[in-house]
């Protein structure tokens, strides 16, 4: 799998909370909570994300409560991966369940910036910055998670399975 896009960059710590603020978690409407994806910390992120895009981020991205609209804030608004130094767990396992890619690189993260564009090699485990011409090895995801990726999704995944063995 390999995901080429532009990047949007963001700091340590991004809590869930910043990433889909608590007052829009009465709907579970992809394009909805997208229109508000990081509304509280860069209001105009909705408006200028492309589909494609990648956001690159410090440490601990995705901290905060449990839920799953944050990753689905941040796939329904054109993000195709996340490169962040670290993530909360369960941030990390929501994401790949609802089939966002996320990749864990400090060096990365910190050589990334604003606008470059990067292209992630999912299978190699490469991250290469196009803009500044400088590449970072990352832990290649492994071949399920390739395919729960793929899929769509975990429940995507899951039905396929399921059929198959039918």
């Amino acid at each position: 799998m390999i995901i080429q896009g532009k990047c949007h960059t963001f700091g340590n710590d991004i809590d869930t909370d910043v990433i889909i603020p608590a007052r829009y978690l009465n709907t579970s409407d992809p394009q909805e909570l997208a229109r508000h994806c990081m509304e509280d910390l860069d209001p105009g992120f909705a408006g200028r994300v492309q589909q494609g895009d990648i956001i690159a981020a410090g440490k601990n991205f995705g901290c905060g409560s449990s839920r799953e609209h944050a990753p689905l804030a941040i796939k329904a608004a054109g993000v195709r991966a996340v490169i962040a130094a670290s993530f909360a767990r369960i941030f990390y396992r929501n994401a790949i369940n609802i089939g966002l890619p996320i990749f864990e690189s400090a060096a990365a993260a910190a050589g990334i910036q604003a606008g470059d564009e990067v292209k992630i090699d999912a299978e190699q485990g490469v991250i290469v910055n196009l803009t500044r011409g400088e590449s970072y090895e990352v832990t290649p995801l492994p071949p399920f998670i390739q395919e729960i990726i793929a899929a769509g999704g975990l429940m995507p995944w899951v039905a396929r399975k399921v059929n198959r063995d039918v």
